[in-house]
């Protein structure tokens, strides 16, 4: 992680009518860091990866991400960022090959590149062997890095993780949590949701989102130690019952 701002964030917000889902939130997040953007079901980091990602317009604030302004150039942001939602984003009756040529051609990368990424995605996960398989009849944890690996074919500057590692047993999500380890060494920067507590020790910074708005933002070290709590959980639970 270094000093570079990859996401710049001040009052940004969102309603819809009356109601406020995000509520003027403010921060920075940094190149190669893992960020994690906590919040129960409803707190509102849903909305606000949707304006972050150029799928939603705020209703007020500002906010850039990758350098570009996410209320004028929302476009041009989602060619910047790479993205895997909960689903995994893959095409289950295209085989394991084809989905990574997809989303290659997707993100407009000449047919050199595809070829020169695919062999590497293939070769770095050691998928050669299940290349021309459905990626319907891979197990759920190569499927998992498998989505990761293509999220970022196009070597965008952050990639958002959106509840990656739901529905997955303990040990491939600590595998996961490995391939987030390698990327952001590499420089990547990581934006990711979750709701296990857990993992939240895993991020450089988090953020815990109550009722639309940003309660805490610090390491894990520092909110346990500024709320008294032995675990993330803990901090969150406080955060919430206030």
């Amino acid at each position: 992680m270094n000093d570079e701002k990859v996401i710049q964030v001040q009052d940004l917000t969102k309603k819809f009518g009356d109601f406020t889902a995000v509520d003027a939130i403010t921060f920075d997040v940094y190149r190669g860091e893992i960020f994690g953007f906590l919040g129960a079901n409803g707190a509102g980091k849903t909305t606000a990866m949707k304006m972050l990602n150029g799928l939603s317009k705020p209703t007020s604030g500002n906010g850039t991400v990758a350098g570009l302004d996410v209320i004028k150039q929302s476009e041009k942001i989602k060619e910047r960022i790479g993205y895997m939602s909960q689903r995994f984003s893959l095409y289950e009756d295209l085989t394991v090959k084809e989905n990574i040529r997809f989303y290659g051609g997707v993100y407009g990368l000449s047919k050199q590149k595809i070829k020169d990424k695919t062999d590497q995605i293939l070769e770095e996960l050691q998928l050669t062997e299940v290349a021309s398989k459905l990626v319907k009849a891979l197990p759920l944890g190569w499927k998992q890095r498998l989505a990761f690996a293509i999220s970022m074919v196009h070597d965008p500057k952050i990639v958002f993780l959106d509840e990656p590692t739901g529905g997955v047993d303990p040990a491939v999500r600590r595998q996961f949590w490995e391939a987030i380890y390698e990327a952001a060494k590499g420089g990547s920067t990581i934006f990711v949701t979750t709701h296990y507590m857990d993992e939240a020790e895993y991020c450089d910074r988090v953020s815990i989102m109550v009722d639309g708005k940003i309660e805490a933002l610090d390491t894990p070290d520092n909110l346990k130690a500024h709320y008294n709590a032995e675990s993330m959980d803990e901090v969150f639970l406080k955060l919430a019952r206030n």
